[in-house]
């Protein structure tokens, strides 16, 4: 017999650049933002922010690569990666960090390998 498998797992949702969104957001999969969200975003996967994304909220999230522009607190259970194009404005708390030259980041981070428990 055949090996059934779960084709949501390898799913992406995307957020178009021409799209603007308000609300929060719910996933359990990978999310790329290439637009605007205005809301709270929570997945259990991986957010990628391109470099014309932008967030306005907080975020829960697996990991994260931010190319784009973040204003609010971020949670990230694994590694957040800033591009040289992004800009971070607010509280971050992650396992992980790396911040390459050019990206701006203007806040307060918290290194904590266990983000995603002290997020609730």
């Amino acid at each position: 017999m055949a090996k059934q498998t779960d084709n949501s797992l390898n799913t992406v949702n995307l957020i178009a650049s021409t799209t603007q969104l308000t609300g929060d957001v719910n996933s359990q999969t990978d999310i790329r933002i290439d637009g605007t969200l205005k809301g709270n975003l929570n997945t259990g996967g991986r957010l990628i922010v391109g470099e014309s994304g932008s967030i306005l909220g907080d975020i829960n999230c697996r990991t994260a690569e931010i190319e784009g522009n973040i204003e609010g607190k971020i949670v990230v259970e694994g590694l957040l990666t800033l591009k040289s194009t992004s800009t971070l404005k607010g509280e971050v708390t992650t396992a992980q960090l790396m911040i390459e030259p050019g990206a701006q980041f203007n806040g307060s981070c918290q290194m904590d390998r266990e983000a995603k428990k002290n997020a609730k």
